[in-house]
């Protein structure tokens, strides 16, 4: 049964919040903002925070050093995810995933359908781990923002999340990494 086991202490991550906006500027990026107050509510910590325009280098390479930063062990970007010519969020960050995360789109999707019916469909929302770092691609509506972080990411972030959570699986996470560098590994890096 899921809940909170309060037998066990939260643990604060640090986690980056990426807007990817042509027009947005920091005095009125509403979906960035809905993020960091939401990260602050929780008790983690904002390792950083950016705005970039709908460009798939600037993008990509904002996620990338953030995921390399040790600091950092969540992303979370918001905008770019529609069918319109300048979204290209998903394009610019799935190429960087080592492990996509199926099941996020579909519970995203499964939220979001309850509160606006079949327009959730005109979402691209994904996620997946760059490394070591979870990477959560979300719209660019507050909206949609709180919903992926009220009903799934809250929960997940969580230590105390029973029955599992991704913060007991950080100190794991690169084991797929260090399997393929491991001396007895047939498999040899071109």
């Amino acid at each position: 049964m899921a809940g909170q086991d309060d037998t066990r202490s939260f643990m604060a991550l640090g986690i980056a919040v990426l807007t990817v906006s042509d027009t947005r500027t920091p005095s009125d990026d509403r979906s960035g903002d809905t993020l960091v107050e939401r990260i602050a509510a929780a008790g983690h910590r904002l390792a950083d925070r950016a705005i970039v325009p709908d460009e798939r280098g600037a993008i990509a390479g904002r996620v990338r050093a953030w995921a390399d930063d040790p600091a950092v062990d969540v992303v979370i970007t918001t905008g770019g995810t529609g069918f319109t010519g300048r979204d290209v969020t998903p394009e610019a960050i799935e190429p960087l995933f080592d492990k996509r995360m199926d099941g996020f789109s579909i519970v995203f999707h499964r939220l979001s359908y309850d509160k606006i019916g079949t327009s959730t469909i005109q979402s691209r929302a994904t996620a997946g781990l760059v490394g070591t770092t979870f990477v959560f691609v979300l719209p660019g509506s507050p909206g949609a923002c709180r919903d992926a972080w009220d009903g799934i990411l809250a929960q997940q972030l969580d230590y105390r999340h029973r029955p599992c959570n991704f913060v007991e699986i950080l100190p794991r996470l690169d084991e797929h990494l260090r399997r393929g560098a491991a001396p007895s590994s047939t498999i040899r890096p071109e």
